[in-house]
Order: C-alpha cells, then sequence, then structure tokens
C-alpha cells in the first residue's frame, strides 16, 4: 500500500482488505464516505495494485469544474467547438486509456450530462464536444461521493441508470470517529511529514495532548486532522507540539451547534410531510400523532418548538351541502346562546 494509507483499526483494515480484492477486477468501483475521509487515497491505492498501475491515474473533480466546462473535461473538444476552443483538445478519458479515471464528487454531474458518461462506461466509446468521429478508450472507472446517491435518485436529481452502472462494486469509507485508535498514527505521520516540511523540529507529542485529539469528533475527518497539525506544527515553540486547544473547543462548539441544529431540521421537516399527508389532522387515529407514534399533546409542544404554526394546518371545512345552502349561519357566541335544543328547533324549520 502507499505510505500515505495509514491506520490499523478493524473498520479501516477491512478497507484495504477490499481495496486488494478490488484491484485485481476491472469493474467500476464507486467510494462512498464524508469529506475528508482519504477517498482520492484509496482511488489511488486501487489503481497502483492494478494491471493498470502502469498506466495512467487521472483525476477529475466533479464539482470544481463550471458545468458548461465539464462536457469538455471529460471528453475533450475540438478547435471551434465553442468561444475559446482555439485548439483540439483531449478529454480525461482519452488521458486515461489503458489506466484509471477518478472522477471525484460525482454526485454533482449535471443531469444534462449523465446520458453521455453512462455511454462511455458501458461502451467506453464518446465523441468530443464539437465532433461526430466516435473515439474508442481502455478505461477503469473509480467514482466517489460523500452524498446519498440512492437519495438522489429518489428525487429526480441524479439518473438511476447511471447510479446502478457506478455502484457495481461500493466501498464505504468509516469515519476518523470510527477510527479513534488510527488517531495517534495519523498524528505522529502528519507531525514528521510537517515538521519537516516547514522546518520545525517536533519531536515530542504529550500524551495529554493526545488524548484531547483522541476525544474530539472531527466531523472535517482526516483533512480536518491534518490542517489542525499543521497549525499546531506552526505555533509550537520549541521540539514539543503544542495544540492550539481554543481552536479545538470553538470547533467542537460550532460542530455541536451544526448537529443540532440539522437534527431539529430535520425533526421539523419530518413533522411537516406528516401533517401533510394527513391533510393536516394532528390527532385522533388517522391523525399526525398516531402516525408518529407519540401523544397529541407531545406533537403539539414539538410543533410550537420547532415553530411549526398549528392553525396552518387545520383541514379546510367542507362546503355546505346545497339542501343546507340556505340554511343559517352562527358564529360560536350565538351558538353557545342558543343552547343544543334551540339549534336542534332552527334546524327542523
Amino acid at each position: 500500500m502507499g505510505e500515505e494509507i495509514i491506520g490499523l483499526s478493524p473498520a479501516f483494515q477491512q478497507v484495504l482488505a477490499w481495496v486488494q480484492v478490488i484491484a485485481k477486477s476491472d469493474s467500476v468501483t464507486l467510494i462512498q464516505g464524508e469529506t475528508g475521509t482519504g477517498k482520492e487515497v484509496i482511488a489511488s491505492a486501487i489503481h497502483n495494485q492494478s494491471s493498470r498501475r502502469q498506466g495512467p491515474f487521472v483525476k477529475l473533480n466533479c464539482a470544481a469544474i463550471p458545468g458548461d466546462l465539464l462536457e469538455s473535461e471529460l471528453f475533450g473538444h475540438e478547435r471551434g467547438a465553442y468561444t475559446g476552443a482555439w485548439t483540439q483538445t483531449k478529454g480525461r478519458f482519452q488521458m486515461a486509456d489503458r489506466g484509471t479515471l477518478f472522477l471525484d464528487e460525482i454526485g454533482d454531474l449535471p443531469l444534462e450530462l449523465q446520458p453521455k458518461l453512462l455511454r462511455a462506461l458501458q461502451e467506453q466509446e464518446f465523441e468530443r464536444l464539437g465532433s461526430t468521429q466516435t473515439i474508442r478508450v481502455n478505461v477503469r472507472v473509480v467514482a466517489a461521493t460523500n452524498q446519498d446517491l440512492a437519495k438522489l435518485v429518489a428525487n429526480k436529481q441524479f439518473r438511476a441508470d447511471l447510479y446502478y452502472r457506478l455502484n457495481v462494486i461500493p466501498i464505504h469509507l468509516p469515519p476518523l470517529r470510527e477510527r479513534v485508535q488510527d488517531i495517534p498514527l495519523l498524528v505522529e505521520h502528519f507531525v514528521r511529514k510537517l515538521s519537516a516540511r516547514l522546518d520545525r523540529p517536533i519531536g515530542l507529542i504529550p500524551d495529554e495532548m493526545m488524548e484531547v485529539l483522541k476525544a474530539h469528533d472531527w466531523p472535517g475527518n482526516i483533512r480536518e486532522l491534518q490542517n489542525f497539525i499543521e497549525r499546531a506544527v506552526v505555533f509550537s515553540p520549541g521540539p514539543v507540539l503544542r495544540l492550539p486547544l481554543a481552536d479545538l473547543k470553538q470547533m467542537t462548539r460550532e460542530a455541536s451547534t451544526a448537529a443540532a441544529r440539522t437534527l431539529a431540521d430535520a425533526e421539523r421537516d419530518h413533522i411537516l410531510e406528516v401533517l401533510k399527508q394527513t391533510d393536516g389532522l394532528v390527532g385522533g387515529q388517522h391523525g399526525a400523532a398516531t402516525r408518529l407514534g407519540l401523544p397529541r399533546t407531545t406533537l403539539v409542544y414539538k410543533m410550537r418548538k420547532l415553530g411549526i404554526e398549528a392553525r396552518r394546518w387545520h383541514r379546510a371545512r367542507p362546503a355546505p351541502r346545497d339542501a343546507d345552502a340556505g340554511a343559517p349561519q352562527f358564529t360560536s357566541g350565538e351558538r353557545g346562546r342558543l343552547g343544543v335544543g334551540g339549534l336542534a328547533a332552527i334546524a327542523n324549520l
């Protein structure tokens, strides 16, 4: 494995075992995981252990290229294909011929470009932008995303046929909070690497500092840890690593606030969706409270807490039937003064 791949935790060792198996095939692979978990590193490892390792490893971040230029980046263009296209240019697919093409952030690929990518994956052929000549290639594709593609498919934001073609061999990378025992190894690696690059001779990492790092959630995963260690190396006055703990506490507070806000938003959206399904009915056998498995009072409390106004969800009263069209209408106060008997008498007129 490459020197950048570090980890002895069971979860990560399982990933490395999958990499060894997957590298022997030529199948399309989809790497899924949170931001900063090392998807590109794993894609590179698959390439380096495969029979294509002598060929090129070409990378493209689909989220980093404007949508109107992405087709040219992927498939190339002919001279004059669009304003500013002064020369014929190869796309990443052609550049990766006999090698591996890594498509990062595949969930951000525009819908209108997805059929052409699907054809390139299935047929290993395409046309440059502005050309009718078909170009054949021999490319292994590894894609990666931090999004839930199945959810994007359900929301009509990603083509189902392309998702199934990409998801031939899925790999899920665990977040750093599920690899706590790997944190000391990663910290030591980053300290060595950054000390050499920044010419800051750090030789000691105090145990209490390591425990603080292990206790942090690291929502940005390995990338966040690396950036934090770089800041610590820069500001350490001597050979002992000193952590900017104030920054770490601030990051923890921000992450906790973001998580709480996300949970509240998710709960609010879920309640609104159920209210929509029940046509605004809160209580009763067919009401939202029953569907959510909550007492009616609990649901009303949650609605108030989440800013959901109950009056928005009162069901519209049905229009009066023709037979009653001429019946007198009373306010709630008038109905109270008349009483049940009085109303019944009037109803029989």
